[in-house]
């Protein structure tokens, strides 16, 4: 898009702000960082990571049906996902994740056969389009030049009202998440708050398609909130960490690619990929030196425990 970076990063950063593309770029990456880095941690706090990537990869058939039909691929990333969302969510076990961390086989093989089906209904599609498919690389791995005004205004609406219903399911969310069974017990409509969420992280993907491309979203669901969980185990912190995480990266990313030739999907996962490995040396370094200072405590009481014996 660009020369290349240079040493004023201050001239750089003006330079891009002044492409209307790239003003779209990092409004559209805002929105969509921050719902799939809220979204995706309740994801990661779930174990409902094969879903969160059944519902990305799905994504694709969706665009790829609506350009088929003539009609934008925004309608298809979402009315896809969010079709997919309501399948697994139907079907037998495909709401059994809030019954605790652990996932089910049955579950899996669910949503691997929704993803199957959908895949193969995406290679029809693109099959049968007559017309020369010039977007399939950004559908499949996302560009920083496809994003209109009408699509920012269509994030916008979607992300404020999945941020919205992710507030209102939070707290039986949290619940049901870290114990199904009991939350159940307590009265927790546990199947229709793993729909809800279901139909949240559908939403959360299809916006992040837009942007990183469908093969590329899951790094952006799934890493931000899995480096946050590395580095904290309370909620609250763990949250606003993924989201933070979620932002840096895909600023960065979308920096990145201004002043490179490849995809922006690339950068974004790169670095979010990089973040996961920094938190978890981070966390491996932080848990050897807490057992050597643990060690180090035990010891002189066990000296005490044998004088006192003596």
């Amino acid at each position: 898009m660009s020369s290349g970076l240079s040493w004023n990063l201050a001239d750089d950063v003006r330079q891009m702000l002044v492409f209307h593309f790239m003003l779209n770029a990092l409004r559209a990456g805002t929105i969509v960082a921050v719902v799939a880095g809220a979204v995706g941690y309740f994801m990661v706090l779930r174990r409902q990571a094969f879903a969160g990537h059944t519902l990305a990869v799905i994504g694709f058939p969706g665009a790829a049906g609506a350009t088929w039909l003539g009609l934008s691929p925004v309608f298809g990333y979402f009315g896809i996902c969010i079709a997919g969302a309501l399948v697994i969510a139907a079907l037998p076990s495909g709401g059994r994740a809030n019954a605790g961390l652990g996932g089910y086989g049955e579950e899996s093989a669910v949503i691997g056969t929704v993803q199957a089906f959908a895949l193969a209904c995406g290679f029809l599609f693109v099959s049968l389009y007559k017309g020369f498919l010039s977007g399939l690389n950004n559908l499949l791995f996302g560009t920083i030049i496809g994003v209109s005004d009408d699509q920012v205004l269509v994030l916008l609406i979607a992300g404020v009202g999945c941020l919205a219903m992710l507030m209102v399911l939070a707290r039986p969310l949290l619940f049901s998440s870290v114990d199904g069974a009991v939350a159940r017990a307590r009265g927790v409509p546990v199947r229709v708050v793993a729909a809800g969420f279901l139909v949240l992280l559908g939403l959360a993907a299809a916006g992040t398609s837009q942007v990183t491309g469908s093969l590329l979203v899951f790094a952006l669901l799934v890493a931000p909130a899995a480096t946050a969980a590395r580095l904290t185990a309370r909620p609250a912190l763990g949250l606003t960490l993924s989201v933070f995480i979620a932002l840096v990266v895909t600023w960065a990313g979308e920096t990145i690619a201004f002043f490179s030739p490849y995809p922006i999907g690339f950068w974004v996962s790169s670095l979010a990929f990089a973040a996961f490995l920094l938190a978890t040396g981070f966390r491996a370094v932080s848990d050897r030196h807490g057992q050597r200072r643990s060690r180090a405590s035990a010891r002189p009481m066990g000296n005490r425990v044998a004088a006192g014996a003596v």
